[in-house]
């Protein structure tokens, strides 16, 4: 796992990101583009307190893997963090890239938030998510997985 990096994104324009957007919408998923597009408009640049962009690059330094981290949108409350956008590579899937990137963008959300919710309504994420740790249920609105973050 040496051989991967997880960053710090701070500026997702500086990357390229037609490989993930193009094999992400192969898979029936928009949210790789939903990304760049509320990240060039300005609706979701994940630059507020308590919110990142986390990226995996590989030996080439070619980001593989993305995900960010939100105050949840959809909660008055702010301990919340809603894990949004996350997406890996097919070709860099169940070797561990997905779990690195998640443990990076859980460990940043512990320093800000009580809970992290997400929402997926695919079978193959509900497994990696439960096997990380998240618990299924619509607790909270909008989202059917959440974890309690302790220290």
């Amino acid at each position: 796992m040496e051989k991967y990096k997880v960053k710090h994104i701070y500026n997702l324009l500086n990357f390229d990101l037609e490989s993930l957007v193009n094999q992400s919408k192969g898979e029936g998923f928009r949210f790789v583009e939903r990304l760049i597009i509320d990240y060039k408009n300005g609706r979701n640049t994940f630059n507020h307190f308590g919110e990142g962009l986390f990226g995996v690059f590989n030996e080439e330094d070619i980001l593989v893997a993305i995900g960010g981290l939100n105050k949840d949108p959809f909660s008055n409350e702010p301990h919340i963090g809603r894990l949004r956008r996350f997406y890996v590579s097919k070709e860099y899937r169940r070797i561990g890239i997905g779990s690195l990137l998640l443990k990076r963008i859980i460990d940043e959300a512990k320093g800000y938030y009580k809970i992290l919710v997400l929402h997926t309504d695919f079978e193959q994420a509900d497994e990696f998510y439960s096997s990380i740790g998240f618990s299924k249920g619509k607790l909270y609105l909008n989202s059917s997985h959440f974890m309690e973050l302790k220290n």
